[in-house]
């Protein structure tokens, strides 16, 4: 991976004036694109994130061990009423995740976010996404966008690049999985459903266009918008759904419990299949970060997936008076990152190390007993990469977040995300690249 960015870095630098051009017509490709949506747009780096199928078998690994430890918290959090008590869920929340989904999977699509080593090939997580896993377009279109870079074009001259699918792999394995559902029809009517005023609504358009021409008729709804009669879900349009795509993330959906209660019901009853349910919340909330460090959850694991978590998961807690001393929190700022216990896109999300320690000591005071937990700070991986945007652009060193696609418990790719602070995050300075692949000679594959 070194030598394929310093690849890179050598042909920018040889070339700098015609790659800084280069890179605003990308830009300008990029605002005129699905990427481009409630007036904000993905920004990309020059180069991308380039794995070999060293690292690549490594997430596979980080993905098997994971989903198998995350399959026996849910599973015992189902059967289980006196674990159930270790989790911070409302009783309406409890009540829907305790609705039997009917088909072969407890956690159909999930997306785990690690810090990973590129040198020692170590990593710690940063957070899970189940509910409302996205990305997927930022991926597909950075790829695209990739073609138009004139230093790739050169690389790909010398070496052979693939990149991940998303798309339909993701189609193929919901339907698969909707053929273990015990109400299965022949051709399910899909919907895509998510608040739709903040939703992701380019990739949805994709998503729908590979259900249909996968031969599935589907429709994007508003979740308010459906209704519920005689043991039917509706779409706003007034077509029976028989399959949910469940794109509106569980946090949104408990927010507006009165106004979504047309779905509610219908999960309630069993009367449509919900890819994925509502159980999947056991992993998406940053509460699992702690119990998996307690040892009512560590009984349930084998010796390797203990080791593991004590590995790879950061130490985490509630910020507030009974889990945490208050000075030591602000005596040691650069130790510690605060999140909300139950959001995502890195809202009122802050790290220490970009505090100053009047602005740390703010923020603490701010969310101090409000849901935050406060975790382990993880520094991650640097690589250097140009953002040719900025008037004085220069190479300099990038943080790296690896976003492991899994789909059905198998790992699908990667989403690759940048910044040059201590937070990784849409609402600061985040970056995307394209992910690729490079391909080895068969020799090289031992």
């Amino acid at each position: 991976m070194k030598e394929i960015r310093h690849q890179y870095e050598t042909l920018i630098k040889q070339n700098f004036e015609a790659n800084r051009k280069n890179a605003l017509e990308i830009k300008n490709y990029l605002e005129h694109s699905s990427v481009a949506y409630h007036g904000r747009c993905v920004h990309t780096l020059h180069i991308p994130k380039v794995f070999t199928q060293k690292e690549i078998r490594r997430f596979q690994e980080i993905v098997s061990v994971t989903y198998g430890i995350f399959e026996k918290v849910i599973r015992e959090y189902l059967r289980n009423p006196e674990y159930r008590k270790s989790f911070p869920f409302s009783p309406e929340l409890e009540e829907l995740i305790l609705v039997p989904n009917l088909y072969d999977s407890v956690l159909p699509i999930a997306r785990f976010d690690i810090f990973f080593d590129e040198d020692t090939f170590d990593f710690k997580f940063c957070e899970i996404n189940t509910d409302g896993t996205s990305a997927m377009n930022e991926d597909f279109v950075l790829n695209q966008a990739i073609r138009l870079n004139i230093t790739h074009q050169e690389m790909a001259e010398s070496h052979t690049f693939r990149s991940y699918e998303l798309f339909d792999t993701w189609v193929e394995t919901m339907l698969k999985l909707y053929r273990t559902y015990e109400k299965a029809v022949e051709k399910p009517y899909i919907a895509i459903v998510d608040f739709l005023e903040h939703c992701s609504i380019t990739e949805f358009e994709e998503f729908q266009r590979r259900f249909e021409r996968a031969g599935y008729a589907c429709e994007i709804c508003e979740i308010t918008e459906l209704t519920y009669r005689d043991h039917t879900l509706y779409s706003p349009s007034g077509r029976p759904i028989d399959l949910v795509y469940r794109r509106a993330v569980t946090t949104d959906v408990m927010q507006h419990y009165e106004e979504v209660q047309p779905f509610i019901e219908a999960v309630k009853h069993q009367d449509v299949c919900v890819m994925g349910s509502f159980c999947t919340q056991i992993i998406h909330n940053k509460w699992l970060f702690k119990l998996l460090h307690e040892e009512q959850t560590l009984a349930l694991l084998t010796e390797e997936e203990r080791a593991f978590v004590r590995a790879h998961v950061p130490y985490t807690n509630l910020l507030d008076e009974r889990h945490c001393n208050k000075e030591e929190i602000l005596n040691t700022k650069d130790r510690w990152i605060i999140k909300p216990l139950d959001s995502y896109a890195s809202r009122g999300v802050f790290a220490g190390v970009d505090d100053t320690p009047q602005e740390w000591k703010e923020h603490v005071e701010e969310y101090w007993g409000k849901d935050y937990i406060y975790q382990e700070y993880c520094t991650p991986y640097r690589t250097d990469n140009i953002y040719f945007v900025d008037p004085n652009a220069q190479f300099k060193p990038y943080s790296n977040m690896s976003g492991l696609f899994v789909y059905n418990g198998q790992f699908a790719g990667v989403y690759s995300r940048l910044s040059d602070g201590g937070i990784i995050s849409s609402q600061y300075n985040e970056k995307a690249v394209a992910t690729l692949v490079l391909e080895e000679e068969s020799h090289d594959e031992t």
